[in-house]
């Protein structure tokens, strides 16, 4: 299988070559030249294991990589994760589930994709001979899985931006306690989406680029999402049969990549019932699939930090679908965002979509309620998808982290906090973040010291 950029003007690159770019040169993001169907495929995944059926889904995108190698990588990719289903779906009344993505080293969602991309990256670096100089950007949990996903491989150094003060105090310690020797938590000082600007803008520098050998961990990088696709799959296969067709998938999301990944399994052939954009206060999707007006605000801190967003980068795939995979169109669109900030889309499909936006005070609410209706905490960016569940059809609402994650906030909605081992430890441990403008000139001139 080949895989081409979203403004294609870049050459089409195998699946490993689509990994350690991340970021096409063009700007534009890759995506396969056709999705697979699996309207015949997924009857017979029903008995898989977890790591098996990632195995399965990526045979059919990773067309370069030995089935041998794969199946070793997907073998061992969840072995750090402390539940042995690895995403077990919670069944919280006859209309509501809650698929448990934070049971990895982490303890939030982005660990699924990123264990296995740190051994796709090693995988790499060891079959080419190379070193690998990895980058990204942050509003909480994928700096501290992608740290974790690479922490003390060899061959890879990894530099992390991350807003300063704009992270959960524990998010951070994920970050900036390892005392690993190959790993940089940059604390910038602006939003998330200044880090991102940023990171994005040196990725457009070829002769940087190609002398550090940098490859982008965000979920810009496709294999972070197709990752994400597996427990969609997953969850799917375990829902009661009755109900599978009908049921909603409620996604707390900030980048769009999330959902994006439950969007391209139903366009691959999987019968999901729905997708529902659960935002934040910072709810630019929400504007998006409800008035069809994609413009940014001003980023406002909140209780649920990994969706304060206004850039949504996983945006472009989308973009490229709803635009009858146009690339002129998708150029067309971007220079328009990037110059205005904005673009209202006449006739933006918006059935595959419904969308609910939660303040501050409606999360500490719901956690509240959560927890009193089931006995059941979640965390603040899991709360904004109990935000108007609908009643007619049943939900399956994803848990993006665990919620010990945010302990004040917790404390704050049901009166006590919630603790897990892994993060009490972090908190007798040294802080090493360094703190840097949330410029391209600074974060280069990082990388050139260090990398």
């Amino acid at each position: 299988m080949r895989f081409i950029s979203t403004r294609g003007q870049t050459p089409s690159v195998t699946f490993s070559e689509a990994v350690a770019l991340g970021l096409a040169p063009d700007g534009g993001l890759f995506l396969p030249e056709t999705l697979p169907d699996l309207s015949a495929k997924w009857q017979g995944w029903a008995k898989l294991s977890y790591s098996e059926l990632l195995r399965e889904f990526f045979s059919l995108f990773a067309t370069d990589i030995p089935a041998a190698d794969l199946a070793r990588m997907a073998a061992a990719a969840y072995t750090k994760f402390d539940h042995p289903e690895v995403a077990p779906l919670r069944k919280l009344d006859d209309r509501t589930w809650v698929l448990e993505l934070f049971h990895g080293p982490t303890l939030a969602f982005k660990d699924f994709a990123l264990q296995f991309l740190g051994h796709l990256y090693e995988y790499q670096c060891l079959t080419r001979n190379e070193s690998l100089t990895v980058l990204g950007a942050t509003s909480g949990d994928t700096g501290a899985a992608a740290i974790h996903g690479l922490l003390g491989r060899a061959h890879a150094k990894i530099f992390i931006l991350y807003p300063d003060g704009r992270v959960s105090p524990l998010q951070e310690r994920q970050m900036a306690c390892t005392a690993a020797d190959n790993v940089y938590a940059l604390a910038v000082d602006g939003t998330f989406d200044d880090a991102q600007a940023a990171m994005k803008t040196i990725f457009e520098d070829q002769e940087f680029r190609v002398r550090h050998r940098l490859s982008a961990v965000n979920s810009i990088n496709l294999a972070r999402v197709l990752a994400q696709c597996v427990y969609y799959i997953w969850a799917w296969l375990r829902l009661p049969e009755g109900v599978r067709e009908e049921a909603e998938f409620v996604v707390p999301t900030g980048n769009f990549g999330n959902v994006l990944a439950g969007w391209l399994v139903r366009k691959m052939g999987v019968p999901l019932g729905g997708l529902r954009v659960a935002t934040n206060q910072n709810d630019i999707l929400y504007r998006l699939f409800t008035t069809g007006d994609y413009s940014v605000a001003e980023v406002r801190p909140s209780h649920a930090p990994s969706m304060d967003i206004q850039v949504a980068s996983n945006f472009e795939r989308f973009l490229y679908f709803a635009e009858n995979c146009d690339p002129a169109r998708v150029r067309a669109v971007m220079a328009e965002f990037k110059k205005t900030g904005r673009y209202r889309f006449a006739n933006l499909d918006r059935d595959n979509f419904t969308a609910s936006r939660a303040s501050d005070a409606e999360i500490e609410a719901i956690i509240r309620d959560v927890h009193a209706r089931y006995g059941y905490v979640v965390d603040p960016h899991t709360a904004c998808g109990f935000k108007g569940l609908a009643t007619d059809r049943p939900s399956v609402v994803l848990a993006t982290a665990h919620p010990a994650k945010f302990p004040d906030v917790i404390k704050q909605a049901i009166g006590r906090e919630s603790t897990h081992p892994t993060l009490e430890a972090l908190k007798t441990k040294p802080l090493e973040k360094h703190r840097i403008a949330a410029t391209v000139a600074a974060v280069r001139a990082f990388i050139e010291a260090h990398g």
